[in-house]
């Protein structure tokens, strides 16, 4: 059973129904999923306690709606790490680590993709595409072998070698692109309508979201409910921070935890900062990163589609 009732857009409001395969908002903007809480007062967390381990012990606050269509790979559920060394250096007695690097192929890509490609297989996709700079790619790869849809990467061609071989292992079909990841993303948009592709980067599509909000539950679970006084995320598209920010007001309107929330800090390459910069100069949107380059590819995004 799931609680969503509707899709609504972050901007101007307007709202969709669960049945629709949509991907941005005619205003351009991303699409959130709202759920039904008013009527979730049964659906208490003392119930969490004998779930499975992976993100899906949260099933009644994600999307799905037909079991059937579920494709995991046992993503979720990772452990928060006590890092007391590092804590007594920065003068911290409470430095915790969340590990997403015991996801199935290695990072916290895993989640989006999870809920992604389920609710793609959900809604009669047969071919996907995916822009990528890093660990994306090989995960939406993974997660569409598993549902059997056919997977199209596009990556810039400097892409870690790593990250290449494993979106071929899974059999998806990589294209190399002279350029960056909004270059990529740029090509499936112009292509996907005549090649049948739906377009599942980052933020334009409702679901990616979905999984990455799960880190926000797993922390305040983990956390008997007490939410962190700050959260340090390193920051590419941006969908972890908006995810968790959105877990924690549907926890709060289930009664779970209380008003207070975490201050949340966007970290980016020193060589491609755009939510950085914005921030720092007051803007609301930010502004296209000229020349972006770090040796975190996977935070090589020059502009990312949720900036505002």
């Amino acid at each position: 059973m799931s609680f969503a009732q509707e899709i609504v857009c972050a901007r101007c409001q307007k709202k969709f129904d669960l049945s629709e395969l949509l991907n941005l908002c005619p205003c351009g903007s991303p699409l959130l999923v709202r759920y039904n809480l008013k009527n979730a007062k049964t659906f208490d967390n003392s119930s969490l306690h004998h779930r499975i381990a992976s993100l899906w012990r949260y099933r009644e606050l994600l999307p799905l709606q037909n079991d059937a269509n579920l494709v995991s790979l046992g993503e979720g559920w990772t452990p928060l790490l006590r890092a007391k060394k590092l804590g007594a250096e920065l003068g911290l007695h409470q430095l915790w680590i969340k590990d997403e690097g015991q996801n199935p192929t290695g990072s916290f890509k895993d989640r989006g993709l999870a809920l992604a490609i389920s609710r793609a297989k959900e809604l009669g996709v047969k071919k996907a595409a995916i822009p990528s700079a890093g660990n994306a790619g090989g995960s939406f790869a993974a997660y569409a072998a598993r549902a059997g849809i056919e997977a199209h990467v596009f990556m810039p061609r400097d892409t870690p070698m790593a990250n290449r071989i494993e979106v071929e292992q899974y059999g998806a079909k990589l294209t190399l692109v002279d350029g960056l990841i909004h270059d990529c993303g740029r090509i499936i948009a112009e292509k996907k309508s005549t090649e049948g592709w739906f377009d599942v980067s980052t933020l334009k599509e409702p679901y990616r979201l979905e999984g990455k909000k799960t880190m926000g539950y797993e922390i305040a679970e983990q956390l008997n409910w007490h939410l962190p006084d700050v959260i340090i995320y390193p920051t590419g598209g941006g969908t972890g921070l908006i995810g968790m920010w959105k877990a924690f007001a549907e926890l709060e309107e289930l009664g779970w935890i209380g008003r207070a929330r975490p201050r949340m800090v966007s970290v980016q390459a020193s060589g491609c900062a755009p939510i950085v910069k914005a921030f720092t100069e007051n803007k609301s949107t930010a502004e296209l990163w000229q020349n972006a380059e770090t040796i975190a590819s996977g935070l090589r995004v020059p502009q990312a589609v949720a900036d505002f």
